[in-house]
């Protein structure tokens, strides 16, 4: 779950790397949306109606969201990993 007093260190100590499906979840306008990853991007591209800048050193991470199905993306220090 996000939060708490030892949020920012633990998430220092997590790994960054997630994989297609995996079971995500991260702050959506003053709460917390879950969802699965879609895909790892690390190139400049276009994705949930936006620009995004990724690279290899970089990469941000397409998102669909459970409750409203929409896309969304995150770098990997915005998503926490959670059970399916």
């Amino acid at each position: 779950m996000l939060g708490g007093p030892f949020d920012g260190y633990y998430r220092l100590m997590a790994n960054d790397e997630f994989s297609k499906g995996d079971h995500v979840e991260w702050k959506s306008h003053g709460g917390t949306a879950e969802g699965t990853v879609e895909k790892k991007i690390t190139s400049d591209t276009t994705a949930a109606k936006r620009t995004v800048r990724a690279s290899e050193a970089d990469p941000q991470y397409l998102v669909r969201s459970e409750k409203s199905g929409g896309e969304a993306v995150h770098r990997p220090d915005a998503l926490e990993k959670t059970e399916d």
